[in-house]
């Protein structure tokens, strides 16, 4: 049966090492091995491991020390350590724990008492696992708009100036997009809030089809109006990209009973270039911009973009 917990061994024995090895394949875990600390540490730089089974005396670097190197960097997540041994005094165990291992075995090491420990350790790595998801859930909630989605007022509050300190710290451009539903009361009237709360996610979902994985976002702003945030994106091509997503929501249509209810939106685009010297501006005079730039197409007849470049 495979594990998902990977297990890095680092131990100078060959022997041993091949042993070990073996019991921990045929136990169904995935094994990276190491002749001393100082190549385990490098793999483990390189790519993480849950578990550890490390060696106390071995060349270049011992496991007290790799234990201590281990603790004393960030990882993705907790890495339990085993510290193997022929010493077994108190004294020894204690100063073992205190370098940072977990737990220790005895040398030459019992097979059934390896995949036991091992047991206990799986038990332990799988409830921070489950704590780290359920703090995951609760971040997601706590930023994401309920009906929509996409990220809410609170997360665009904080990491709006983010990007915008980012960007004016390496100089890079940045620009926002400001969007509202046309006539969105009257779809309630007409249609009822269902409709309108389905319009509103598939709206969400048009703009997100057309944005960038991991770079763009959008967050709504308050009721049908939501802010798209376009990173190293300079104000000629939040234009073009504004102009993009006016045509997709126009092109689309949701089907509500027996209803095909189309819709438009408008768009108004602010794009900032920093320069040297420029080091802070306050983010609402951008989202003050894009507002203004949105009313400003919402007057001339709604269905189009209008846009300023940002100047300090």
């Amino acid at each position: 049966m495979k594990n998902d917990f990977p297990i890095l061994i680092a131990e100078d024995n060959a022997v041993s090492r091949k042993l070990m090895e073996k019991t921990l394949r045929q136990a169904g875990y995935a094994v990276v091995s190491a002749a001393n600390g100082r190549e385990a540490f490098k793999i483990f730089k390189e790519r993480f491991f849950p578990i550890i089974l490390t060696d106390w005396g071995m060349p270049e670097m011992d496991g007290l020390e790799l234990c201590r190197a281990i603790r004393e960097n960030p990882t993705e997540g907790y890495v339990f350590i085993f510290l193997i041994t022929g010493r077994d005094s108190r004294k020894d165990i204690i100063v073992g724990l205190e370098a940072g291992a977990d737990d220790y075995l005895t040398k030459p090491f019992d097979r059934s008492e390896l995949i036991a420990r091992l047991k206990t350790a799986l038990r332990i790595l799988e409830l921070e696992k489950s704590l780290k998801d359920a703090y995951e859930k609760i971040r997601l909630l706590s930023i994401t708009d309920k009906l929509t989605g996409c990220y809410n007022r609170t997360y665009m509050d904080e990491y709006l100036s983010r990007e915008i300190s980012r960007a004016t710290r390496y100089l890079r451009p940045i620009s926002l997009v400001m969007t509202d539903i046309d006539h969105f009361k009257r779809i309630n009237d007409d249609y009822g809030h269902q409709a309108g709360d389905l319009i509103l996610k598939n709206f969400v979902g048009w703009i997100k089809e057309s944005l960038r994985n991991d770079v763009d976002w959008i967050a709504r702003y308050g009721g049908e109006e939501f802010l798209i945030v376009l990173p190293e994106t300079d104000f000629e091509s939040a234009m073009w990209s504004a102009e993009r997503l006016r045509k997709s929501v126009s092109e689309n249509v949701t089907a509500y009973e027996d209803k095909d209810i189309r819709i438009t939106a408008s768009f108004g685009v602010v794009g900032f270039k920093p320069s040297a010297g420029n080091n802070t501006f306050p983010h609402e005079s951008m989202i003050d911009k894009a507002d203004k730039s949105l009313y400003q197409a919402k007057k001339e007849g709604r269905n189009r973009i209008r846009g300023q470049i940002f100047a300090v």
